[in-house]
């Protein structure tokens, strides 16, 4: 049987204008099994269509803060760098890939965008907006535990991990505020915010807020996470 062809969202260096990828994405996806292939950031529609058609799935990655346009608001004091290009890249694959069912896995970033652009919103700053005890911005090294998250029950998550609890890695600023309608949240911080989030009646449309990418070489669950969203790409 061929792997499974997994298109990975590059990620975007502005100050350098270049692309990039940290080795977690590609090495995670490697691992359970599938092809991870970077993709070009790209906005042209035949493209996507091609590239939309030719992967069995999609990693949408972590970076730049989500623009606070794409779910109708203005920036707020803390917003971070943009990367508007991305955005609407991301949104124009997204459309594609949610067409044709092909599983999806959001990171960090990815859960933001994955609910910004199918009509929820963001806390643009989590420190300035929410402030809380939980560590979501933690320090290096990142495949330590930052904090726990609880799954809710009869989720897919909770369901492949078998576990009510697990331990999390966490680096970002900010984060699901309201959830979007045709998701459903599958975990959540100790103060309440969603670390986890799927779309039922897909094929595999997952998302969390922490990085598998980064602890998937010694946490089980990542691994499990992984194993998951390559097995729905076969």
């Amino acid at each position: 049987m061929k792997k499974p062809l997994i298109g990975v969202v590059p990620l975007v260096d502005i100050g350098r204008d270049s692309l990039w990828m940290l080795p977690g994405y590609m090495d995670g996806v490697a691992q359970a099994g599938g092809l991870p292939v970077m993709l070009p950031l790209t906005e042209d529609g035949q493209d996507l269509d091609r590239l939309a058609a030719l992967c069995d799935a999609f990693l949408f990655t972590g970076g730049q803060d989500v623009d606070p346009a794409l779910y109708g608001q203005s920036p707020l004091s803390g917003l971070e760098e943009v990367s508007p290009e991305r955005d609407r890249m991301e949104t124009a694959l997204l459309e594609r890939v949610l067409a044709l069912d092909k599983p999806l896995l959001g990171i960090c970033r990815g859960i933001q965008f994955l609910n910004a652009a199918l009509g929820g919103d963001l806390w643009q700053d989590i420190p300035g907006q929410m402030p809380s005890d939980v560590t979501h911005r933690m320090k290096p090294p990142y495949d330590a535990v930052a904090h726990t998250v609880d799954l809710v029950p009869d989720t897919p998550l909770r369901q492949l991990l078998g576990r009510e609890q697990i331990g999390v890695n966490s680096c970002h600023h900010q984060g699901v505020r309201t959830l979007a309608g045709c998701l459903s949240v599958m975990a959540t911080a100790p103060d309440g915010l969603t670390e986890a989030a799927y779309m039922p009646g897909k094929r595999l449309v997952w998302a969390v807020q922490w990085h598998p990418e980064f602890s998937f070489r010694t946490d089980q669950a990542s691994q499990m996470i992984f194993a998951a969203f390559v097995d729905a790409a076969r």
